[in-house]
Formats: C-alpha cells, structure tokens, sequence
C-alpha cells in the first residue's frame, strides 16, 4: 500500500525525483580524549576515548617527561566534501599532552554538490595542565571548501602552545591558491575571559590573495599562540622582547615576515607569513624552544612521527 502511495505521488510530480541529482551522504564524526595525571605512576595518561572513523588516536605514549604524545590519525587520508568532524580534548588538572598529526591534513576537492568541509575543535586545559598542540599544516587541494572553528578554554595555571600553520596548496602540482574557499576561526579563552581571537577567510578566486592588503607575494601563513595562565604582564612583555630579537635574523623582506605581540593578558601571539613553507616550522620550532624555557625552565623536544 505504502509502494502504490509512492508511485501514485511520483506520478502526480514526476520531478520530484529527478530534478536535482541526489548529494552524497554526509560524514559526520567525532573523536573525543579525555586526558589524566596518574598520580601514584607520576604520568599522564589517555584515560578515555570516544572515536569514530575517520579520526582515531591509536593510543598514547609516555615521554620522559611524563606528558603524554597522542597521534591524531585521519584513516581516509584527508577530508572530503560535505565531511563535518568534531575534535574534543580535556587535559585533566596537572596533566601534561603534547599532540600532533600524522603528516598534513589534506582537504580534498568536494562533488559540485557537496557541502563544503566542516571541522570543529574544542580543547579544555585545567588547572595547572600544559597542552602543546603542534600539527602539521593544512594544505587545501584545487576546489577545495573548508572552515574550521577552533574554541581553547584555559584554567588558573593552565599553558598553552598551540600553532596551525595553511599552505597554498600543492605547490608541487603548480595548485597556488587554486582552492574555492578556507575559513579559519580560532578563539582562546582564559578564567571564562577571552585573550585572543582570530579569523581568517581566504577566498582566492573572489579576493586576489597577492594584494598587500591581504597576503602580498608570501604563500604560507601561520600563528602560534604561547599562553599561561596567571603571570604577569611585565613577564609576558620581557618574553615578546626575547622573541622579537629572536625572529629578527629569521625575517627577511619579500621572503619571510615574523611578528610578535603580547596579548591583553596570560600570553603572546606570534604570527608568520612565508613564501616558502619550509622556512616556518624551524621558526616556530625555535620559538617554542625559547618560550618553553622561559615559561617552564624545559626544553620543547618536537614529537616523533608514526605512520
């Protein structure tokens, strides 16, 4: 009865399913790590996860230090269109986690019909925690739609040295730029207070990306954020004075541009633009190597890879 109700509708409005092709289902998934200081093994450890294809962290590793490195695995490669993905971390009180990717986070070129690519990110860091999340860059292939909103809530005591560094593309394949559409919106907040926001859109076939009002002749873009909670602002003065003499021998006119500020309170942004994007990672690397020391007396050792 319900088949002949079907056919006789079909029938009355044979457009109704052939009008429009079909979009493709969306991927919707989420992965979510909650992060705890085992106190009798003097560690930090992955105390739970909830994780759904395609993101995935095979599981933990104990550095000397005792933090925790976790591998954000993406199983399909990158991200495809109409794919809307959660990221949520807690790094419980007094825990310390270093994260990074695989390799780069590949956006793909979606159907003409599919939605463009969502990702959210939301991290919790409590009292007294450390979370270094330093990935890979995001490279946008040809035709690709991407937005990503990024929310980082920072306890008494809390740090913080998170980066996300945005290639033009494959540049080996000659594809500068040649993405529709990448949306960036990141915003850290400390003691229900926010201290930093920033949004990036880059539309390169609408807005002509090598205007100086935008990004001029350089092709890779990155920020780096170094926060912790409750020192004080001569501190955070005395640490962008150190890094600004620190970038000034990596900066150069026309090649790379490296600009250092502290926030309103509890930080300081450091932001880069390159025309080669091998030239940021050893300058972020090298900031975070002096900012560690400063802030926690430790060196900043980059996380190995695993594939």
């Amino acid at each position: 009865m319900a088949f002949a109700k079907t056919m006789a509708s079909v029938a009355e409005n044979p457009r109704a399913i052939t009008s429009e092709p079909c979009a493709p289902p969306r991927l919707q998934a989420s992965l979510t790590l909650d992060f705890a200081r085992d106190e009798f093994a003097g560690h930090t450890v992955l105390a739970a996860s909830h994780q759904e294809p395609p993101l995935k962290v095979v599981r933990a590793f104990t550095l000397q230090d005792g933090a925790a490195l976790a591998h954000l695995h993406n199983v399909s490669g990158g991200l495809l269109g109409g794919d809307h993905l959660a990221l949520k971390v807690n790094v419980g009180a007094g825990a310390r986690v270093q994260m990074t990717t695989t390799g780069a986070t590949r956006i793909y070129r979606p159907r003409r019909e599919a939605l463009p690519t969502t990702q959210a990110n939301e991290f919790t860091v409590n009292e007294g925690a450390l979370l270094e999340y330093v990935p890979d860059s995001i490279i946008p292939f040809a035709g690709a739609r991407f937005s990503q909103a990024t929310t980082i809530h920072l306890a008494q005591g809390a740090g913080l040295f998170w980066w996300e560094i945005l290639a033009p593309g494959r540049e080996a394949r000659g594809e500068m730029f040649a993405y529709d559409c990448v949306e960036l919106k990141t915003d850290v907040v400390a003691l229900g207070q926010p201290i930093a926001s920033e949004r990036v859109r880059i539309e390169p076939r609408r807005r002509s990306t090598p205007s100086f009002g935008r990004l001029g002749p350089y092709r890779t873009w990155a920020t780096f954020c170094i926060a912790h909670v409750g020192r004080s602002a001569a501190e955070w003065l005395a640490l962008e004075h150190e890094l600004r003499e620190q970038a000034i021998p990596l900066t150069k006119h026309g090649e790379t541009l490296w600009g250092i500020s502290a926030l309103p309170a509890h930080g300081v942004m450091v932001r880069c633009v390159a025309v080669h994007g091998r030239r940021v990672l050893p300058g972020l690397q090298m900031l975070w190597q002096t900012a560690k020391r400063r802030l926690y007396g430790r060196d900043a050792t980059p996380p190995r890879k695993v594939n």
